[in-house]
């Protein structure tokens, strides 16, 4: 089978330069029936990653294509309208993959007949601890669900656009991204599952996910991510979860703190127990899974982070719609 890496980039080249740094160096044990080309969008970087991509020329079957910023989205499907492949694997550019990723992509790809996959992300060892930390709250059940790629997962699994694959037969039946930002894979993925073709998940292909390196930065891409998931519910308006909806409840939660003291000590003091207990869960999972004191408080202080930002941002998108 042929793959086409299908990879936007804004302003990081850096990044991209590790993420394609790890594609030359995909270990296929001498499998001669897998073949895999790259396609680069730059969106409209005032850095341009053209350098980066001719520095993997001799490496790598790669194509730099460079157009005005149209957002994330529809830069996929400009990637999709030059690959090649049979099968399209859509990357972030903050991502690196591991060695044997093309490896048992094509083992179950095969075994399981899917024709669209997603794979789950984890923090590499070179990670900062704040990294790792925002690693932990947008993997962990007790955070996410588990709904961005895990088995144990509290809705069905959807593939998000940072480690997805899909056949060249959805892209010719489905088409490409309907909106570019604000929940773009959510609604692709939607899409692709109604027209019938199989989803799976492959935790077998899980990427190493960068994300944000800073809380601030992690506050905003997560208040987006709450805003998107109101912007989904535009086109599919039964699909809004109570999952989804646990981020605000959380933030509606906090600032209940300002006013059940006035109320009643019993309730606030419940309130606080609650609180410490959760916040006991998430320390408890933290260090279970990261073996780290720091980076399992530092992991605590990212879902209360991520659960704020998701939420407020959820919140103020809910008040815009209703306005509308």
């Amino acid at each position: 089978m042929f793959y086409s890496f299908i990879i936007p980039v804004y302003n990081r080249p850096d990044e991209l330069d590790e993420l394609l740094e790890s594609i030359a160096n995909l270990y296929l044990e001498h499998n001669y029936t897998i073949g895999y080309e790259v396609i680069v969008v730059d969106d409209g970087s005032k850095i341009p990653a053209e350098n980066i991509c001719k520095k993997y020329a001799e490496k790598l079957s790669i194509t730099y294509h460079y157009q005005e910023n149209t957002g994330q989205g529809f830069a996929r499907n400009k990637g999709f309208e030059l690959a090649k492949g049979d099968f399209f694997i859509v990357l972030d550019s903050d991502c690196i993959l591991p060695k044997k990723y093309l490896f048992n992509l094509q083992k179950q790809l095969f075994e399981r007949c899917l024709e669209a996959f997603g794979g789950a992300d984890m923090a590499h060892e070179s990670f900062t601890p704040v990294q790792k930390a925002i690693s932990y709250a947008m993997t962990s059940i007790f955070s996410t669900g588990g709904i961005r790629g895990n088995k144990n997962s509290a809705e069905r699994f959807r593939p998000r656009s940072f480690n997805m694959g899909l056949s060249r037969r959805i892209w010719e039946k489905v088409g490409g991204y309907k909106i570019t930002r604000m929940g773009e894979d959510i609604e692709f993925s939607i899409r692709i599952e109604k027209a019938g073709f199989k989803i799976g998940f492959i935790p077998e292909c899980a990427v190493y996910h960068k994300r944000r390196t800073n809380f601030y930065q992690f506050y905003k891409q997560l208040h987006f991510f709450g805003r998107a998931r109101i912007n989904v519910r535009r086109f599919y308006p039964n699909e809004l979860k109570l999952v989804h909806c646990f981020p605000a409840l959380f933030v509606c939660f906090l600032v209940s703190f300002a006013f059940t003291w006035l109320i009643s000590w019993d309730l606030f003091f419940i309130q606080i127990c609650t609180l410490l207990l959760y916040t006991s869960l998430l320390f408890s999972d933290a260090l279970f899974k990261t073996k780290n004191l720091y980076i399992s408080a530092l992991g605590v202080f990212a879902v209360f982070v991520q659960l704020c930002a998701y939420g407020i941002g959820f919140l103020e998108e809910i008040f815009k719609s209703s306005k509308v």
